[in-house]
């Protein structure tokens, strides 16, 4: 088999990038102006939010929501323990206090039965910050029984939706980015589309988008912009609070706005990955696939995790290795936070409060997708893991992905209770 070299991932930008950009550099104004309010517009309508804040980063998007909500000293918001450090970082900025929680062992999500036994021991949290891991949507609605929204109203908790991996996407026919009080999302480097860095904030609470606006800015009552294109001098403004300096630049959103144009082609890239993974490597016996809780066309595949069982021939670091030698590269999401020394020690953390999240991170490494691999990378991909967890199984054929929905695997391996 010949070695070819994958890197984990790759950012595509042969679209109209550099038309849209050089349109700003032409414009002689490089800062927030029209391009980021045309991404706003744009943005919003294909999540289907009526209001959109764009800024520097989710991180900044998460920041300003809490903020918006009155999140202050002495609160508690909910956060899951497997995710990146923002999710609660933006907490503590505030003063609030995180609480993690554990998540299920085959889709890497917070759960409303997780919710539900978390929001009983502890009743003073009124927040939960919800990550859509993976580009998975969480079970937001409920079916059958109710869903975090549900359980979230019948307590009093506001939920704020962390949708960095989760653009486009949807639960029940719904998007993501219409369901919590608020959403935020990633335009980083490797996320499905791209500003190079960037987020924004989604909501219909027209109040909370206003207050952002403003301290994404220094708290001040007048964007740049708006005091360049205004009959009133541009040094006639107001602070009403201290903000921030989380504006996203024109430059920035020329990128977004040509990466907007491609993002379900770039989904259905992901997709096809996706579907080909699933069936390749379903019956490797040493791995848990993710299991999927929407179908394959509502996810946004931003990551395609693996689990690695205790059984298997070689540890997650040591396949991590030996896939690296054979030219393919891949990563881990996430170590726990409740393994991370700030978080561990300020707040008395131990694994064995959070099983699932544990047994998930032992194995977990998280495989190439992005759209421009093709079926032969694939195959190199699948026959590579083939040869070292399972050599005896059948050898991996580069064709095209079944068209129908492939099987939503479960875990092999009993959730851990």
């Amino acid at each position: 088999m010949k070695m070819r070299k994958i890197p984990y991932a790759r950012v595509v930008c042969d679209g109209r990038e550099l038309a849209y950009v050089r349109e700003v550099l032409e414009s002689g104004w490089l800062t927030t102006a029209g391009k980021a309010q045309e991404l706003e517009r744009r943005f919003a309508a294909a999540v289907g939010a009526r209001y959109a804040c764009a800024v520097n980063s989710c991180t900044a998007a998460l920041h300003l929501a809490l903020e918006a909500l009155g999140v202050g000293r002495g609160d508690r918001v909910f956060v899951p323990t497997l995710t990146f450090t923002a999710s609660a970082e933006v907490v503590r900025y505030l003063g609030a206090d995180p609480v993690f929680l554990d998540v299920d062992y085959g889709t890497a999500l917070v759960t409303p039965q997780i919710l539900e036994e978390a929001a009983a021991r502890h009743p003073q949290a009124r927040t939960l910050v919800v990550v859509h891991y993976g580009g998975q949507p969480a079970a937001m609605i409920g079916d059958g029984e109710p869903g975090l929204l549900e359980r979230c109203a019948a307590r009093g908790i506001r939920v704020v939706e962390d949708a960095a991996h989760a653009f486009p996407a949807r639960d029940r026919g719904r998007p993501v980015g219409t369901f919590g009080a608020a959403t935020c999302f990633s335009f980083y480097a490797n996320k499905p589309i791209t500003t190079g860095e960037g987020g924004m904030l989604v909501s219909d609470d027209e109040a909370l988008v206003r207050r952002a606006r403003v301290m994404r800015l220094h708290g001040i009552d007048r964007d740049v912009w708006n005091r360049f294109t205004a009959d009133r001098p541009a040094w006639e403004y107001d602070v009403v609070a201290p903000g921030f300096k989380y504006n996203l630049a024109d430059i920035n959103a020329a990128i977004g706005l040509a990466q907007l144009e491609r993002a379900e082609e770039f989904r259905a890239g992901r997709e096809r990955c996706a579907r080909f993974y699933l069936r390749e490597l379903a019956d490797v016996p040493t791995v848990d696939l993710p299991r999927l809780r929407v179908a394959p066309a509502d996810h946004a595949w931003h990551l395609f995790p693996i689990v690695l069982r205790p059984e298997a021939p070689l540890g997650r670091d040591e396949c991590i290795r030996r896939l690296a030698e054979r030219g393919i590269g891949t990563s881990v999401h996430y170590k726990p936070l409740h393994r991370m020394t700030y978080y561990r020690e300020t707040y008395g953390l131990r694994p064995e409060a959070f099983p699932q999240a544990e047994a998930f991170w032992r194995g977990c490494l998280s495989l190439p997708i992005y759209h421009s691999l093709t079926d032969d990378d694939l195959a190199y991909i699948c026959e590579t893991l083939r040869r070292l967890l399972a050599p005896r199984a059948r050898r991996v054929r580069a064709r095209p992905a079944a068209s129908g929905r492939p099987a939503a695997p479960l875990s092999r391996r009993p959730r851990p209770r």
